[in-house]
């Protein structure tokens, strides 16, 4: 419960590294998210690569922290792979979600960074990290140890829930 209350998105890094064990930490944690008919529709790419990683702002104005970050990993829908008709968008935001709470339980910060369905964001990370046709970007995450600190804020509103009917 601690990392899902004290969760905040980051955009400042050291620069640091993260350590290759626990980027596949974040990777176990997104493939145990739930899915429709538990057929796993995602695929994830991890990038590294600074030349990459800096072309980004390049087709997505909210990107410019990837400049900095020293990881990010990107959460691609398969729909071939999916059971049922529409629901890799469902499996591939709890992935993300699984990936921003891992990253807060490791100390590291994260932000997400909506891809799909801006046609604009995918295409471009299709272009520069050859992504085959059938494969959908859906979200980018920015990974890297926080150089910011933000403090938790409460978001409960009872006002939004309502029991048994509207």
């Amino acid at each position: 419960m601690e990392a899902i209350f004290s969760r905040r998105s980051i955009r400042k890094y050291t620069g640091d590294a993260v350590p290759d064990d626990t980027v596949k930490d974040l990777l176990r944690a997104a493939m145990s998210a739930p899915s429709a008919g538990n057929e796993r529709p995602w695929h994830f790419i991890v990038i590294k690569d600074r030349q990459i990683l800096t072309q980004v702002p390049e087709f997505h104005p909210y990107a410019h922290m990837l400049k900095e970050a020293p990881l990010a990993i990107l959460v691609c829908g398969d729909e071939q792979l999916e059971k049922f008709k529409g629901y890799w968008v469902q499996d591939c935001a709890a992935a993300t979600e699984n990936i921003l709470i891992a990253v807060q339980a490791k100390g590291l910060g994260a932000v997400w960074l909506g891809i799909y369905p801006v046609e604009e964001r995918m295409t471009g990370l299709r272009k520069l990290l050859n992504i085959p046709d059938n494969i959908i970007p859906f979200s980018l995450v920015s990974i890297g140890y926080p150089a910011e600190e933000k403090p938790p804020v409460e978001r409960y509103d009872e006002t939004r829930v309502h029991y048994d009917r509207w």
